[in-house]
């Protein structure tokens, strides 16, 4: 009986390592693993918005979905994360394989990207317990 507990423990951390390495592991494929690949970088984008904050639920739905619809004609080396809304800006995080890509959706969507800035790396709570 001990034998079989141990087994299932030993399943149980193998599974659960495994689902941690596919959670951890980028969709986006390496540049060095396919000869036509590019790394996909990690943009924010501040989007200059009047009243952005005084967006109706359906407003920003509509945009979002505005959004959407431009990203699916555009293909998979640009994709959208997630935005922040504030008073008079939306501070928005891509993933894109360049800056042109973004300034290509900002015209095709009608949004502003008043400042497009590259992320080198992201830090957290958590690098402190690193």
């Amino acid at each position: 009986m001990k034998h079989i507990k141990n087994n299932i423990l030993l399943l149980a951390i193998v599974l659960l390592s495994s689902m941690t390495a596919m959670a951890q592991t980028t969709t986006v494929t390496d540049a060095s693993s396919k000869p036509n690949s590019t790394k996909m970088k990690t943009y924010l984008i501040e989007r200059d918005i009047p009243n952005a904050g005084k967006l109706t639920p359906e407003q920003l739905k509509a945009i979002s979905q505005k959004s959407c619809s431009v990203l699916q004609n555009m293909g998979p080396k640009i994709q959208w994360l997630q935005s922040y809304v504030t008073g008079d800006k939306i501070f928005c995080v891509y993933k894109a394989e360049n800056e042109d890509l973004i300034r290509e959706h900002a015209k095709e969507g009608g949004f502003p990207a008043n400042v497009i800035t590259e992320i080198n790396t992201t830090i957290s709570p958590a690098t402190a317990k690193e």
